[in-house]
This record gives C-alpha cells, sequence and structure tokens, in this order.
C-alpha cells in the first residue's frame, strides 16, 4: 500500500521522498487524512517491437486535406 505522508511532511522532505521512490518505494501523499498523490518510482519503458503490425489496421487513404497542409507550411512570404 506504500508509506502515508501529509503534504506538509512531503514539502519539508521532497528531495528524500525522491530519493525513496527511485529506489521502488511508493509514497502516499494525503491531505487532511485522505490520499491525495502518490509519488512513485517510473515504470521501466516496455520494449519496442519493430517490425510486427500484425493486426493493426491503417486506413486506405493516409492523405491530408488540402487546408490541412496549407496551414501547416503557413505564409513562407512572410
Amino acid at each position: 500500500m506504500g508509506t502515508h505522508v501529509s503534504v506538509a511532511e512531503a514539502k519539508a522532505s521532497f528531495a528524500g521522498l525522491v530519493r525513496r521512490a527511485q529506489a521502488g518505494e511508493k509514497i502516499i501523499v494525503t491531505r487532511n487524512g485522505k490520499p491525495v498523490a502518490c509519488i512513485g518510482p517510473v515504470p521501466a519503458p516496455e520494449p519496442i517491437e519493430y517490425g510486427n503490425l500484425k493486426g493493426i489496421y491503417v486506413a486506405d487513404d493516409l492523405s491530408l486535406p488540402e487546408d490541412i497542409i496549407e496551414e501547416f507550411y503557413g505564409d513562407r512570404d512572410k
């Protein structure tokens, strides 16, 4: 469930809480005794599997409307 700390405690010891979260601990921040936020480790990124597009639908027409293209390039004379 994680360690609970008040907003005031979190403010006073934020750097230490970040170190603990970086080490894997989940810290729940409370206000008036109720959980309002959590500080925890960032999840590891999932590996990207290149080349496996089986089952992914891609639209038949990938062209952009002309007005979108014009808006993207803007007025280059200015």
